[in-house]
């Protein structure tokens, strides 16, 4: 069997067993794994694809820095959520009052080919966008980790630095407010 193919079959434990090591291809393994989960956490937290970029970027060159003080391999993935959503909500509390958002409104997710389902679909988007912009950066942070990427309320609140209750209840206020904002789309 190829390398290649032996490698991406491979676990996340054991793939940061092998970083820890110097194999740089399996660190590239990790990073062609979650860099687009990580990447669209955080340009939804931070509405701007630039800084998502840069909090991607400084993510996985720290984790690559820091592969020593992971305590368990197999929490690899958690910490991953943890570092990028507390550097996203760092960039937020770093930004001029007026931040301007480069999210591009237009952005399809795939090509029906009917113009009316497509414009639809954009509008809803838009209209999600700026629901989520009206969320304070912990809930929207909370929403998003629980909401899109499927994690446990108590890695979110090691994500945020916070209880998993205090989670429920960011989550929940973040839940009524999307539901109030997004009814005309139901």
């Amino acid at each position: 069997m190829p390398p290649e193919l032996l490698e991406a079959e491979l676990d996340d434990a054991t793939l940061v067993v092998r970083a820890r090591g110097g194999d740089l291809r399996a660190y590239e393994q990790l990073v062609q794994r979650y860099q687009g989960p990580i990447y669209r956490l955080a340009v939804r937290i931070l509405a701007s694809r630039a800084d998502a970029e840069d909090v991607v970027q400084d993510v996985f060159l720290t984790a690559w820095r820091r592969l020593d003080q992971l305590e368990r391999e197999a929490a690899f993935v958690g910490w991953l959520y943890r570092t990028a959503t507390n550097r996203c909500l760092n960039v937020i509390r770093n930004r001029k009052p007026v931040a301007e958002a480069d999210l591009d409104q237009h952005e399809s997710t795939g090509r029906s080919g009917r113009p009316e389902k497509e414009a639809e679909t954009n509008a809803q988007m838009a209209a999600l966008t700026e629901a989520l912009d009206v969320l304070t950066p912990e809930q929207r942070a909370c929403w998003l980790l629980r909401e899109v990427h499927g994690r446990s309320y108590e890695e979110i609140a090691a994500a945020v630095g916070t209880t998993s209750t205090a989670v429920r209840g960011r989550i929940a206020r973040a839940r009524a407010q999307l539901a109030e904002v997004m009814a005309p789309w139901r």
